[in-house]
């Protein structure tokens, strides 16, 4: 007598052991509270960062070999000269505004983080994969933003590479995040009134209405510690904080100090002419003093009347090379800035002294041996009547850390391009 075969059940699908949340706050109205203020901010930031990149210019190594990422090229207008400043000092400051809204949002998501199962459809995994590239891309630009502005060159890879890879699997995610939620983000606006909830105290705090397959409103929500408007607060504060800890990096004067965040620009001291943010110092980019002393000459070259000149001769002023001071501003990628007053020789007449009166473009090269120790400018940013060699600051000479025995200073231009230490400047003709 033979036995009957006894199959295995199978087992049964259960789902992993996942947080509980709890939170009544939590919901659908809350998080496209913080959604649309990242609406209105996000572009920005993406839109002054790519112009950025652009203002670095071609052929500047920045970002690296992006393969067809590459944004066109265009030449960076030299005017208005406070172009960059704004630009910049929108991309990096407004970034750092919006990461209290940021991580807000992401608390008020983290339930569709640990959803089980993960997809139960083609358009649901889409969404989630959307959301993950977003939270995962959104968190990197912040996390390699800080460290850019906090440290000097502390990655294993080029930052304005990654930061720029990273920023296009952001716009990707974000565009099909929003393609997805914008319509359930203005159905759930409407549920509730804002004016209403900034009225209404923590007693009388209550859980959104239970909002189905969204699932973010909590099935067994936890007693409120904090009203909405108590959490919005909570944010708002936040971002008002952050603002008081950057915003003195562009707009200077008394507010200059507070900016805690952005230590790598710290004033070097010293006479009050050159006491003004300095990224790279002199010992930092490794400059033999004995070569900017009395031994420096300025050779310029491309034209058939090439020179050697020099400071004493540059500072001489004369028919053919006249002094000429400007008030422009510098900004950094690091997002500081400051308006300061150059006095140098323009780079244009430095151009048809070496024989070349229609430059097309211009070499600079360093005693920095560094990868920012030479330049191409353009000749719109050559030809610029405020476009400088500049050897003095605010009446004085340049200290080393500025840039002694000279500098290029041109209006709207990266800061990073705005070479320091000077030893030639091959011009190139149109």
């Amino acid at each position: 007598m033979t036995r009957p075969e006894v199959r295995p059940r199978p087992r049964e699908r259960t789902a992993p052991p996942m947080p509980r949340f709890r939170s009544p706050l939590r919901g659908p109205w809350l998080t496209s509270v913080f959604g649309a203020v990242l609406l209105a901010a996000l572009p920005l930031v993406v839109i002054t960062g790519l112009l950025d990149y652009v203002a670095y210019g071609a052929g500047q190594s920045i970002p690296g070999d992006v393969g067809w990422l590459h944004l066109p090229a265009f030449d960076w207008p030299t005017r208005p000269s406070w172009l960059f400043r704004l630009t910049q000092g929108l991309h990096v400051g407004l970034g750092l505004i919006v990461v209290p809204v940021v991580l807000a949002k992401l608390w008020s998501v983290i339930p569709k983080l640990f959803e089980w199962p993960p997809a139960r459809t083609p358009a649901k995994l889409l969404e989630r994969a959307s959301l993950l590239l977003l939270v995962g891309s959104i968190l990197f630009e912040i996390v390699t933003g800080l460290l850019n502005i906090q440290y000097d060159y502390v990655f294993g890879f080029s930052f304005y590479t990654g930061h720029y890879l990273g920023a296009w699997v952001f716009i990707a995610a974000f565009v099909a995040h929003v393609a997805l939620k914008l319509p359930t983000m203005l159905r759930s606006l409407r549920t509730r009134s804002l004016r209403a909830e900034l009225r209404t105290p923590l007693a009388e705090t209550r859980p959104e209405e239970p909002d189905g397959e969204i699932g973010l409103v909590p099935t067994d929500p936890a007693p409120p510690t904090m009203s909405r408007r108590g959490a919005l607060a909570l944010v708002g504060g936040g971002v008002v904080f952050v603002v008081a800890l950057t915003a003195g990096q562009t707009i200077g004067g008394p507010l200059r100090p507070l900016a805690l965040l952005l230590p790598r620009s710290r004033t070097p001291g010293g006479e009050p002419a050159n006491d003004y943010p300095v990224n790279r110092t002199a010992a930092a980019a490794t400059i033999d003093p004995a070569a900017t002393g009395a031994a420096w000459r300025l050779d310029m070259t491309g034209g058939p009347a090439a020179q050697r000149l020099d400071r004493a001769m540059l500072l001489a002023g004369s028919e053919s090379l006249p002094l000429h001071t400007a008030t422009l501003p510098i900004a950094c990628v690091e997002g500081w800035s400051t308006v300061q007053t150059w006095t140098g020789v323009r780079l244009r007449d430095l151009a048809a002294l070496a024989g070349v009166p229609n430059p097309g473009s211009a070499f600079v090269d360093s005693l920095d041996p560094g990868p920012f120790g030479r330049v191409t400018l353009t000749g719109g940013q050559v030809v610029d009547p405020d476009a400088l060699l500049a050897l003095q600051v605010n009446g004085a000479d340049l200290s080393p850390d500025h840039g002694f025995p000279a500098r290029v200073i041109v209006p709207a231009l990266p800061g990073v391009h705005c070479t320091k230490w000077v030893r030639s400047i091959n011009f190139r003709a149109a």
